[in-house]
């Protein structure tokens, strides 16, 4: 079935080009973009992301047109689900970038957007059944700065911690900041469990501030455990019970190897659970 998108409020055809070569996207990374779970045909936690594109626009000086609302987004994000014919779960990216013109310094600073939504076949959030094995990329280091929370199109960071993983075959890697503490990984924000407690980086320290994390420190509150946000050292991860790594996708991934560590995953089945009772 012949899959669509929206580039500016108008359909196109997905498999189409939309952009030339001239997209500051593509030539400097000049973009933002968020990446939304779709449940029974409706966006996940959409106020959430629309937040944390607007901290983006600021950090970024871009001007985003005053009919970008929640509602906007809404009805262009459910327009997308009817005409791709989404009928029940699936995932929506969107990216703003700014527009063409300039080299390094920009023409302007007005947006414009796309918007994509693809199917997912599993539906609700499902826990791994095969644990993930991860472990440290140390080649490049992520900086500490207003940039490093929010989700840029500028990304070669995780592209060659990708490079990493599959070389090393892996099935995650561990981004590390310029102290050399754990941040995340290049997908997920990560949480180490020890003794029923939560461990997890602060956003200071680099890492995104991703929307599922914030979900699952809702629900640890909720439920009466405690989370920590603190540096976190190879040492945390070595001595904790469990790990699992969280985004808005996949929801929570349990971890069953790092080194020679192994883990289990009880925590991360609860949470999981918890997760889907929101849909």
């Amino acid at each position: 079935m012949q899959q669509f998108l929206i580039y500016n409020g108008s359909f196109f055809e997905a498999d189409k080009p939309v952009l030339n070569v001239g997209n500051r996207s593509f030539r400097y990374g000049d973009a933002l973009f968020e990446t939304i779970r779709i449940a029974n045909k409706k966006p996940l936690f959409l106020s959430e992301h629309l937040s944390r594109l607007l901290k983006g626009t600021e950090v970024l000086k871009m001007k985003l047109d005053k009919a970008f609302n929640l509602q906007f987004l809404e009805k262009n994000i459910q327009s997308l689900i009817e005409k791709n014919s989404i009928n029940t779960d699936g995932r929506a990216r969107l990216t703003l970038f700014r527009n063409d013109g300039g080299m390094y310094a920009p023409s302007e600073n007005n947006t414009s957007y796309i918007l994509e939504v693809y199917p997912l076949e599993e539906k609700n959030y499902i826990l791994n059944a095969k644990g993930l094995t991860i472990d440290l990329f140390s080649d490049f280091k992520k900086p500490q700065n207003a940039l490093s929370s929010i989700k840029s199109a500028n990304s070669i960071v995780y592209v060659m911690a990708g490079v990493h993983k599959n070389e090393q075959k892996l099935d995650e890697c561990i981004i590390l900041n310029d102290k050399h503490h754990i941040i995340e990984t290049i997908s997920s924000n990560i949480f180490a469990v020890k003794n029923g407690v939560l461990y997890t980086p602060p956003v200071s320290d680099g890492c995104v501030d991703g929307v599922m994390r914030k979900k699952i420190i809702e629900i640890a509150h909720k439920n009466k455990i405690a989370v920590y946000e603190i540096s976190i050292m190879q040492n945390v991860l070595l001595a904790a019970d469990e790990l699992f790594l969280t985004n808005t996708i996949n929801g929570v991934k349990w971890v069953v190897a790092y080194k020679q560590k192994r883990y289990f995953n009880n925590t991360s089945k609860k949470f999981v659970d918890e997760l889907n009772k929101l849909i």
